[in-house]
């Protein structure tokens, strides 16, 4: 289970005051990111995982850094 970042704080920096992202948005969008982690580690040759977070971790902490943005259609 993931405890930092928070659930509220990914989707307040996902989402705006006036239109916030759902849950069920925020756990794709996330789910979108690890796989875009996982095929960059794989492309890359990436076999040591020791002392590495999960690729999952990492998509959140991204999200929460500001560094994943939503395009909305």
């Amino acid at each position: 289970m993931i405890n930092e970042p928070s659930v509220d704080v990914m989707i307040r920096k996902l989402g705006t005051e006036e239109d916030p992202i759902s849950r069920y948005a925020l756990c794709t969008i996330a789910a979108k990111r690890a796989r875009q982690i996982i095929e960059t580690e794989k492309n890359l040759g990436v076999h040591d995982f020791t002392g590495k977070d999960k690729e999952l971790l990492s998509a959140c902490k991204d999200i929460a850094d500001g560094k994943v943005v939503i395009a909305k259609d």
